[in-house]
């Protein structure tokens, strides 16, 4: 179905693989728009409730974009490349269901901000963070100058970006990038343990956190008004009325 991905559902949780690892995963057109098609149709497959994204092998989540393929583009043609790699990590940032980026080696450019586009970050010991772009010339493309500040601060974004250091998982989970550190063999069992617990409560209600949070940042929408209208949405809901007798009765909900 994929030529550069793989994708395996097991106990309700959708694993995406960027099997580019001769490549170091490096995020080619094709990769990004099969990476948005899968988190698209895991959507619509009411037997995925999360999703992990990770790259194949030890050495690379993802590193970076394939410079090759785009290093004779016109002004015109690296827009519309923005562009689209905007609508991927949109995509995958407003998704209904929590993922997870598996972030097993280095995350660079395109690599970091596909991992920040994800709701959850966890980094093996061996992950390493950047923001290169201004190394080839331009500014990161597909989102980074927006999230990295957003996760980490203006300050230390600032630096990041126009030093094109790279970061140590360690570093990353000290400015907030990353949500945990743990050995590369630990990591998707990690993974999996985060999402075996939030598939124990109300999607709907998870949907609508995620929402929540995203019209915060985003500067056409009111964030409190959304919420105001979330919460009372929620009280139409079978969840609401499951949630609240499971309380009132001192049972586990059943969602």
């Amino acid at each position: 179905m994929y030529n550069n991905i793989l994708t395996v559902t097991e106990h309700h949780i959708q694993t995406i693989t960027i099997n580019r690892e001769s490549k170091l995963n490096a995020l080619n057109i094709e990769t990004l728009q099969e990476i948005k098609q899968a988190v698209s149709a895991a959507q619509n497959d009411t037997e995925v409730k999360g999703i992990i994204i990770t790259g194949s092998g030890s050495k690379a989540f993802a590193a970076g974009a394939d410079i090759s393929e785009f290093v004779n583009f016109n002004e015109e043609q690296g827009r519309k490349m923005s562009a689209d790699g905007h609508a991927v990590m949109n995509t995958i940032e407003q998704s209904s269901k929590p993922v997870i980026a598996a972030v097993n080696g280095f995350a660079l450019g395109g690599g970091c901000e596909l991992a920040m586009a994800c709701h959850l970050r966890i980094a093996s010991e061996n992950a390493k963070f950047g923001q290169p772009e201004v190394n080839l010339g331009v500014p990161p493309g597909y989102g980074g100058t927006q999230r990295l500040i957003q996760l980490v601060g203006k300050g230390k974004a600032m630096e990041l970006l126009l030093s094109a250091d790279a970061i140590s998982a360690n570093e990353a989970l000290e400015y907030r990038l990353v949500n945990d550190v743990v050995p590369i063999e630990d990591l998707l069992p990690r993974c999996f343990e985060i999402l075996n617990k939030l598939k124990t409560k109300s999607p709907m209600a998870i949907a609508k956190v995620i929402r929540c949070v995203n019209d915060h940042f985003d500067h056409s929408k009111n964030g409190f008004e959304t919420e105001i209208n979330e919460f009372g949405h929620a009280f139409g809901t079978n969840d609401f009325k499951e949630g609240t007798d499971a309380f009132l009765n001192k049972r586990k909900p059943n969602f």
